[in-house]
């Protein structure tokens, strides 16, 4: 009986994604075939209009997930490649349509720079994983926060953050969950104290992130636009961002950390804590060991001084690998591709937006110069915030982040009162990484709730606390940072 209701569910589900997302398919045709006056845009193009059906399209797939985030964006590229630019299919080609995208730079989204930085932070995290550099340096960075309940959480919280900055937020709450079973050994089991360590794993996680460019990839979502040479062309390098957005993690983990305290408060004092796990000797380790320290130097010394950018110095530690058998190709199959697919779709209708000269038309049609920075602050972290907290903060980067990109360009120079374009878009990664309400928000917030420990109100309560307060700072410090000219 209960299998049969199981089914009956599942179905009921399957049908439901397929009715939304014939709906999709209408609303897109729709947009599609309207005539090009009723956007409101002057001198919008046919080849401009089937852009905004796309962006519809990726938007609306992306919200209801009805087909997974990762296929959305491959449909993306698929339905740009065939239908707006030069090798599109014949019928969809004719005189006066407007400028056609070339197919090699559509298809060349999936092998960005910034793409080449996300798979060394893959590969980073399996090498670390394999060796058991992760297990060795968690044993001893935990030491100095003592046997003191209180320590002991302050010092998950910072160790999650700082493997965060380096690893992915998913694989660093996995593997610091796991060093939590004999901490629990030492707490009563009717006690707060495990609801607040596990708590701080996806808290930690999920800010920690925001440290490095590698963090999470609404920063790399970003940081692309940022350093555009065809667009704001910043120059925002990897040591750069860390220079701002570390003190800002520290600070938060900080402000988290009594959060959670005051809802979760230890009855036992102290602990006696043993973090288990197997480190490999050899060659090998020292390869990784090597690597690492060889990767994130070059990552945070200025190429004036190097010679060498961020994204090629995202080479190394692959060649590095690969060549040594540190990764093999059966590790290959562990680096989540399907999120570097939704990155890639996120920068596929970014230069939709720009080589259709959609971007241009929306400027020159729409008075972005006579809005409020301020109001566009706030709104854009609004909503990205809300948006972040029921999908995944990667599809909400990717569709905001392009979209503003062009309303800063349409503000000129009336942003330098809040401290420029890069206080808007960082703001949007910010945002992104403090959405951490519900057990759905984030892959940390699955895992812990998974535990068993946790439950919905608890996660509501520290998520909620502690991403407002978050985001609230993390605007501020962007605020004066920006006014001192130091990213903007």
């Amino acid at each position: 009986m209960a299998e049969e209701k199981s089914n009956a569910l599942s179905s009921h589900v399957e049908m439901k994604k397929v009715w939304e997302f014939l709906g999709i398919l209408v609303v897109t045709t729709i947009i599609w075939n309207l005539p090009t006056s009723c956007f409101g845009i002057d001198g919008l193009t046919v080849v401009q209009q089937r852009i905004i059906a796309i962006f519809v399209f990726a938007t609306l797939s992306w919200l209801t997930e009805c087909i997974p985030a990762w296929a959305t964006s491959l449909a993306i590229m698929t339905i740009m490649c065939v239908t707006v630019s030069k090798n599109a299919f014949g019928i969809f080609k004719s005189d006066g349509i407007g400028e056609l995208l070339d197919s090699k730079e559509i298809m060349a989204s999936f092998a960005d720079p910034i793409i080449m930085l996300f798979l060394a932070g893959f590969i980073l995290a399996i090498a670390a994983s394999k060796s058991g550099l992760d297990t060795l340096l968690a044993r001893n960075l935990i030491k100095p926060f003592g046997n003191k309940s209180e320590n002991v959480l302050l010092g998950f919280l910072f160790i999650t953050g700082i493997f965060s900055m380096f690893i992915s937020n998913t694989a660093t709450a996995a593997l610091m969950l796991t060093f939590l079973a004999p901490v629990f050994a030492a707490l009563p089991a009717n006690g707060k104290g495990r609801i607040a360590l596990t708590m701080s794993i996806p808290v930690a996680a999920n800010l920690g992130g925001m440290g490095t460019p590698i963090g999470t990839p609404p920063n790399l979502i970003a940081l692309k636009y940022l350093n555009d040479p065809q667009g704001l062309n910043m120059n925002i390098d990897f040591m750069h961002w860390m220079a701002f957005m570390a003190p800002l993690v520290i600070i938060l983990l900080i402000v988290s950390w009594r959060i959670i305290l005051y809802f979760f408060p230890f009855t036992q004092k102290t602990i006696q804590l043993k973090i288990d796990g197997e480190v490999h000797t050899g060659w090998r380790m020292w390869v990784v060991i090597i690597t690492f320290i060889i990767t994130i130097l070059l990552w945070i010394i200025p190429k004036d001084i190097t010679g060498i950018d961020t994204n090629t110095v995202s080479m190394i530690p692959m060649g590095i690998f690969a060549v040594t058998g540190v990764i093999t190709a059966k590790d290959m199959q562990e680096i989540n591709w399907s999120v570097i697919w939704m990155v890639a779709g996120g920068f596929a209708i970014g230069l939709g937006m720009n080589g259709s000269g959609l971007a241009d038309a929306a400027i020159e049609s729409i008075p972005f110069g006579n809005w409020s920075p301020i109001i566009i602050l706030i709104i854009s972290g609004l909503i990205c915030y809300f948006l972040s907290n029921f999908i995944s903060n990667t599809a909400t980067a990717a569709l905001l982040v392009p979209i503003l990109a062009v309303v800063c360009r349409g503000m000129g120079n009336k942003l330098d009162g809040i401290g420029g374009t890069s206080t808007i878009l960082i703001g949007i990664a910010i945002a992104a990484s403090t959405a951490m309400c519900l057990p759905i928000s984030t892959p940390p917030n699955a895992i812990a709730y998974s535990t068993g420990l946790v439950k919905h109100n608890d996660m509501l309560k520290v998520g909620l606390t502690s991403g407002i307060i978050s985001i609230i700072l993390g605007y501020i410090l962007l605020y004066f940072i920006g006014q001192a000219n130091f990213i903007g």
